[in-house]
């Protein structure tokens, strides 16, 4: 029997007419990684999973006793509708003029999404087509990539690990691209290397997009995990961003809820109707309990999220810690929920892949290359910090034993 976490298809020969669409993706960049890890498992062999940024920690127990209270009434099992109930809406618009001062009309300026993965994958068919280019940001995580390839566009990718310099060449491209770029995607805190910004950033991408006529996507899924003191602007915050960009926001990270699949897209109202027509064909809107218990959250749970930064930053400092004990290059993230390490050496030449490889085989400790998030990722790995810090010290004690056998350097001073 397949995992789930296998790829489904060993290679792209379908003997099937398949969609071109289809054809277009490449093989599953993390299939083999995934493969044995599986294996390892199976194999009863306690794998360190530091591969997929996926929460351990549970939601707020006042989140749980309000689904456990909506699940009983028989009226939530019902069809909701698809951009989300009012109340919800109405939430979502509170919270970003308490957290950055927006002010957003909740009919027309917000809709709730299935994730905001899926927000944006459909947000990407609503805006492009056929001849359509997509600024997005490299190393990429892999939807910003694909869901411009789906919806038949092209991608432009630009390295974003230097804002300065990315916004610099966004505006060359524009200078020198005929016709110019649909859409510019922005990420920050960045996926998968942790690079923020501050507010100026966004400013200045607002000039650009009005001066050259592109639209702005903002994937802030990032925004509520953040460390000493740093808070993740949005892009809404920014003067005049409404006319021209929409940002995604998740509860998956700040409030635990990665598996309940709820998101939300804010902003420019034509964007927003433009989404929530390709969401009328495709869905019913999402489970309501859901939607009342992501109520609760928002109103009730938000000190939780500063209590879940302050353990995400032990977990940073833990795995951190230890990797510079090891020699490694590490630059301590600001945000988000992963450390973007540079491969030390000699192993640098092995690849990331490989190298990812030879810590699950030999350290039973997964991890993700940088390859898979392009060709600027390589020679990095990605690490998520969704493990306790015991666990991440005891993955950097086996990295040790692996890269520098009968060396104790990656013990705890």
């Amino acid at each position: 029997m397949r995992s789930d976490s296998e790829s489904l298809f060993e290679d792209d020969n379908f003997k099937i007419p398949v969609a071109d669409r289809v054809k277009r993706l490449p093989p599953y960049m993390f299939g083999k990684i995934n493969k044995v890890k599986h294996q390892m498992r199976v194999d009863n062999i306690d794998v360190i999973d530091l591969g997929m940024g996926n929460p351990t920690d549970p939601p707020h127990p006042m989140i749980l006793e309000k689904i456990n209270e909506a699940v009983g009434d028989p009226r939530n099992h019902r069809y909701s509708v698809s951009q989300g109930i009012a109340n919800l809406r109405k939430e979502v618009a509170k919270r970003y003029d308490r957290k950055f001062g927006v002010e957003l009309n909740h009919d027309t300026e917000v809709l709730t999404c299935i994730g905001s993965k899926e927000g944006f994958s459909h947000m990407c068919l609503a805006l492009m087509g056929p001849g359509d280019s997509a600024i997005v940001p490299s190393p990429s995580f892999p939807i910003h990539v694909y869901a411009v390839m789906l919806a038949a566009g092209n991608v432009i990718a630009l390295d974003v690990r230097e804002p300065e310099k990315f916004l610099e060449n966004i505006a060359y491209t524009c200078e020198h691209m005929f016709p110019v770029p649909k859409v510019v995607v922005v990420n920050f805190p960045h996926n998968p290397s942790s690079t923020v910004i501050e507010q100026g950033f966004y400013d200045e991408l607002v000039k650009l997009a009005k001066k050259y006529g592109f639209l702005i996507i903002s994937d802030f899924a990032y925004a509520d995990i953040c460390f000493e003191g740093y808070k993740a602007p949005s892009l809404l915050a920014s003067p005049g961003a409404k006319d021209v960009g929409v940002e995604f926001t998740t509860m998956s990270k700040g409030y635990s809820m990665a598996g309940w699949r709820i998101g939300f897209c804010s902003g420019n109202s034509e964007m927003v109707r433009a989404l929530a027509t390709i969401k009328g064909y495709y869905d019913y809107g999402l489970f309501q309990p859901i939607q009342i218990a992501a109520i609760v959250a928002m109103r009730h749970c938000d000190d939780a999220i500063d209590e879940l930064c302050v353990e995400y930053q032990q977990r940073r400092d833990a795995l951190c810690d230890g990797l510079e004990r090891l020699g490694w290059e590490i630059e301590r993230p600001k945000a988000g929920m992963f450390v973007w390490a540079k491969i030390p050496e000699p192993w640098a030449e092995m690849g990331s892949i490989e190298f990812s490889m030879k810590l699950l085989n030999e350290a039973a400790v997964a991890v993700s290359p940088g390859r898979g998030f392009g060709e600027d990722g390589e020679g990095y790995l990605r690490l998520a910090i969704v493990e306790n810090s015991q666990r991440l010290r005891q993955a950097v004690r086996q990295i040790g034993r692996c890269l520098r056998p009968g060396d104790d350097v990656a013990e705890e001073e």
